[in-house]
């Protein structure tokens, strides 16, 4: 209790310090009340810019402020343009804790001293984090590995400072008109489901495990093999991956790395994890990514830090295709139409007016270089949109929001002239073949192959049951009916597809087809 009203108290002291209270009371009160309070703080200076003086009051506040001035800065819905371009510049930059707290997690964890798990270890760390920090090691066998360690006492810190988030996020939710709309309690909820996921680092070995096994044939992007004899939930160790970092332009030119190729790259790296996958990478700042000069591997990605990763249902992946697709086509009213099909606008929302909307929006942006185009400006002219025709912010999309802001800033470093839209839409027109053509088909045909499998021989048993239970219950015999010719109708469309699967599928499914023809027959009789 004494270290929750202590940090409350600090929390006061500093959001006095940078006139918080200032920037709050613009938007929920008469400006006669903000005035009155200034008056009453009369020694502080409030002259620097709102948006900077609410980022340093983040930065005092600590990692766990940091990292969710973070996520709000992709939330363009929920603030002002100025304040949100300033708290996207926040960094997750902390000092390094002891290196012997590190190596008593080690020990802790692992079971052994770090000099007899390995043959070398670095007590100097690498980098340092809020949540970690990583150490350089080798393995007794000669492999070169980085070790990743927990920093001790986060996850009371982390509790604490999200508690006192929800409660800030329940005021504006009743202060603002808006408030319930935007959901800032659900995103506070998002926010500390993603902190808790990346205190667990077994859930990040995982994740990028995952990440690596979904671009094992692939030559644009390399993810670190994780060592599961040296992991724990709070120690993992991987693989060590060499590259130049991709912020570093002059070097990977100077190796000769093709910057234009590497640009086009990460937009299709991007899209393949949205799309095919549904599980992204959703911390792709220019920090976690290099760029291998390895002969072997040259000009490839390479991810790291795999605790905030994303994933997508299929529901989301097919909204988000038909919309970026209609974009691309510059279809506005399949935009419109998309919103209301998902139940995000509401079903009274005339198509032609939002159709006109997001016309007026995105219309701009089209036939122009990236260099040109401020994607953050285009989001927030669409969130305004949103909010006149009341459409409802999804929290489960904020990661992706966060996730293309970053791909927009990393195009325009790598390449000012890449046109995103222009090198996207072909794998999105591919990606949409794949789903609804042949392919798509078959692939959809092998997932039922299974339930077919199980059906066939419970067909007699159901043909029995419903056969003597004609006469007592007609009409549920002619309900079971139905059902078993819209199976037949269904077999029908598959067959020719059977064949080409081979000769004891399409003989199961002849099998089904005599059955229920048989039945129908029956019945009839």
């Amino acid at each position: 209790m004494f270290f929750k009203v202590l940090r409350l108290y600090k929390i006061a002291r500093v959001a006095i310090k940078y006139g918080l209270d200032n920037i709050a009371m613009s938007g929920l009160a008469s400006p006669r009340i903000a005035r009155l309070i200034d008056t009453f703080f009369f020694w502080r200076d409030i002259s620097t810019p709102r948006g900077v003086r609410l980022r340093r009051a983040l930065e005092e506040l600590g990692p766990i402020f940091v990292k969710f001035g973070q996520v709000l800065s992709t939330r363009r819905d929920l603030m002002p343009p100025d304040i949100a371009d300033e708290l996207a510049k926040l960094q997750d930059r902390v000092p390094p804790f002891d290196s012997d707290l590190a190596i008593a997690q080690i020990r802790k964890s692992l079971g052994a001293h770090p000099d007899q798990l390995f043959a070398s270890f670095e007590r100097v760390p690498v980098a340092s984090a809020s949540i970690a920090q990583v150490h350089f090691a080798t393995l007794k066998d000669g492999t070169q590995v980085a070790v990743k360690v927990l920093r001790p006492g986060m996850k009371r810190s982390i509790d604490e400072d999200v508690a006192l988030m929800g409660i800030a996020a329940g005021w504006v939710e009743k202060l603002w008109a808006d408030g319930r709309r935007l959901k800032p309690r659900q995103v506070v909820g998002e926010f500390d489901k993603y902190l808790h996921d990346e205190l667990d680092l077994m859930r990040e070995a995982a994740n990028a495990s995952q990440l690596r096994r979904n671009f094992t044939r692939s030559d644009l992007l390399m993810v670190p093999e994780m060592l599961w004899d040296y992991c724990s939930t709070s120690v993992i160790v991987m693989e060590r991956m060499h590259g130049i970092p991709i912020s570093q332009i002059d070097r990977l030119v100077a190796e000769g790395v093709d910057m234009k190729k590497l640009s086009r790259d990460g937009v299709e790296i991007f899209f393949t994890q949205v799309f095919r996958d549904g599980f992204f990478h959703a911390d792709m700042h220019p920090g976690n990514i290099l760029v291998s000069v390895d002969p072997k591997t040259f000009g490839r990605y390479i991810a790291l830090d795999f605790g905030i990763v994303g994933t997508l249902t299929d529901f989301d992946k097919d909204y988000l295709s038909q919309n970026f697709l209609a974009f691309f086509r510059r279809d506005y009213k399949r935009v419109a139409e998309a919103h209301i099909e998902s139940g995000w606008a509401p079903k009274e929302t005339r198509v032609d007016e939002l159709e006109a909307a997001v016309r007026a929006c995105c219309e701009p942006i089209f036939d122009r270089p990236l260099r040109d185009i401020s994607f953050g400006q285009v989001l927030l002219r669409l969130f305004q949109t949103s909010r006149r025709f009341n459409v409802e912010v999804q929290p489960q999309l904020v990661l992706l929001q966060k996730t293309l802001l970053n791909i927009e800033g990393l195009g325009r470093q790598l390449d000012p002239d890449l046109d995103l839209w222009k090198t996207a839409k072909p794998y999105l027109e591919r990606w949409m073949q794949e789903q609804i053509g042949w392919r798509g088909m078959l692939a959809r045909f092998k997932e039922e192959v299974p339930h077919y499998n199980k059906m066939i021989p419970q067909l007699p048993r159901l043909l029995h049951q419903a056969l003597t239970a004609k006469s007592e219950e007609p009409a549920v015999n002619a309900d079971l009916l139905k059902q078993l010719i819209a199976e037949q109708r269904r077999t029908n469309m598959l067959l020719g597809i059977a064949i080409y699967f081979g000769g004891g599928l399409a003989g199961g499914i002849l099998i089904v087809q005599l059955m229920l023809r048989w039945y129908q027959i029956l019945h009839w009789w």
